[in-house]
């Protein structure tokens, strides 16, 4: 089953490194600027009392087309704070109202490998709703998932990719779920925080 995950990357490498897809940004060195955005990760324990969290896959539209993310977005004017932000994109994304979380840290920014955003993560307790309601525009999908299996070692692994802005190869660490690749500033968000929530950092 490895294996065969595995394949699934291997497939979406020489896609992603090719001209078969139009959704990643070339920039050049003088295009610097960032701006922000925030995403909430959402955590909580089902009813046998196992961590999951709750993931998106973007729709296919746009620069991150197709990616596994957590719900979030670019940060607007009318937003009072970047946690506000958070907040915001969560419920219009997949229905997730402000009332069913608690914050539990706010997190360092990361930056973007493919566009010019600077993610700032609140980590975040929820109550689930009755259902999820995924905006269709920008959302294809909201998963599920066990954090200790999202920990296990098998299902991390790296891989020489090469995009059309960047100078050369580079070798990006990538989280295998289910039978999809999460990658970039969502991984580099994620890698770090799975040890800390199941040690019991925070209570969840």
């Amino acid at each position: 089953m490895l294996q065969l995950r595995r394949n699934v990357f291997e497939a979406w490498v020489v896609c992603k490194s090719s001209n078969c897809v139009n959704n990643i940004q070339i920039m050049s060195d003088s295009q610097t600027a960032r701006s922000a955005a925030a995403v909430l990760i959402p955590v909580y324990r089902d009813e046998q009392g196992e961590l999951r969290l709750i993931l998106i896959r973007r729709s296919q539209h746009g620069i991150h087309g197709g990616q596994l993310a957590f719900p979030g977005g670019k940060h607007d004017r009318g937003d009072a704070t970047l946690l506000a932000t958070a907040l915001r994109e969560a419920q219009e994304e997949i229905g997730l109202c402000p009332d069913d979380v608690t914050i539990l840290e706010s997190l360092p920014w990361v930056d973007t490998m493919t566009s010019k955003f600077r993610l700032y993560p609140f980590l975040a307790s929820i109550r689930l709703p009755i259902a999820w309601i995924p905006y269709a525009d920008e959302v294809a999908e909201v998963i599920d998932a066990r954090l200790a299996d999202l920990a296990h070692p098998d299902h991390h692994g790296e891989k020489m990719m090469e995009l059309p802005h960047w100078p050369g190869p580079r070798r990006i660490p990538f989280l295998l779920v289910g039978d999809s690749v999460l990658w970039g500033a969502t991984y580099r968000i994620l890698r770090p925080l799975l040890p800390r929530i199941l040690s019991g950092e925070w209570e969840i």
